[in-house]
C-alpha cells in the first residue's frame, strides 16, 4: 500500500464497484422524506403509480416494504412485457439493490421507499453520484459500529471486502488465483500491475 493510504477512497469505489463518483448529489431527508416529495402527494400514492400496485398491509411497516413482497411480485418479468412493465420491474430491482446492497441498514429485509424520487425517472439514474454516496454511507456505518453498544456492521460491505482483498495481499486466501477464469494472461498481468502500483 502507498504510504498514508489506509482508507477506502472514491477511486476504490469507481474501480471496484464501477459506480459514478462525479455527478448530481444523492440527497434528501431520511427521516421525513415524505415532506420533500414533489407536488406534496402522499408517498404511497406515488408508490402505487410507480410500481403498479400497493403491497398488502402485512408487508408494510411505516415507510418500508418487506423484501419478500418485491421478491414475489417482481421475481420473473413476463415474456410479453410492455415497455411500461419493464420500467416497473426495473424500478423494483433498482430499489431492492439500493436498499439491500448499497445502502443496507439493520432493517435487513425491509426495503425503504425513500428511493422513490430517484427511481421515478429511470433516465436520470445515471446522472447521480452513487459511488460517493455509497462511500459516505460506508463511513457512516463504520462510525456507528465503533460504539460499544453496536454489534452489527451494515452498509456496502462488498466494497469494504473488495477493498481489503485488493489492498491487503497478505489477507487474501491462499490459492485465490486458481478461481480466475482461464485466459491468455492479460487479466493476470493487469492484476500484477495493479498490485505493483499499490506497492509503490
Amino acid at each position: 500500500m502507498p504510504f498514508g493510504e489506509c482508507t477506502v477512497t472514491l477511486q476504490d469505489v469507481a474501480f471496484q464497484l464501477g459506480l459514478l463518483v462525479d455527478g448530481n448529489a444523492v440527497s434528501g431527508c431520511l427521516a421525513e422524506f415524505e415532506n420533500f416529495i414533489e407536488g406534496g402527494r402522499p408517498a404511497w400514492e406515488w408508490f402505487q403509480e410507480l410500481f403498479g400496485e400497493l403491497p398488502l398491509p402485512n408487508k408494510v411497516k411505516n415507510i418500508t416494504v418487506h423484501f419478500t413482497w418485491f421478491h414475489e411480485r417482481f421475481w420473473v418479468l413476463p415474456a410479453d412485457a410492455t415497455e411500461d412493465t419493464v420500467r416497473i420491474y426495473a424500478r423494483a430491482y433498482i430499489t431492492m439493490l439500493l436498499s439491500t446492497q448499497l445502502f443496507g441498514d439493520k432493517s435487513a429485509n425491509w426495503v425503504h421507499i425513500r428511493w422513490l424520487p430517484f427511481v421515478a425517472n429511470l433516465d436520470d439514474m445515471g446522472s447521480y453520484s452513487w459511488g460517493s454516496t455509497a462511500l459516505v454511507w460506508l463511513y457512516r456505518c463504520i462510525c456507528r459500529v465503533v460504539n460499544r453498544n453496536v454489534t452489527n456492521l451494515v452498509g456496502p460491505l462488498q466494497l469494504l471486502q473488495s477493498w481489503i482483498f485488493w489492498r491487503f495481499p497478505s489477507l487474501r486466501p491462499y490459492g485465490w488465483a486458481a478461481y480466475l477464469l482461464p485466459n491468455d494472461g492479460k487479466e493476470q498481468r493487469v492484476i500484477n500491475y495493479r498490485l505493483a502500483l499499490d506497492r509503490c
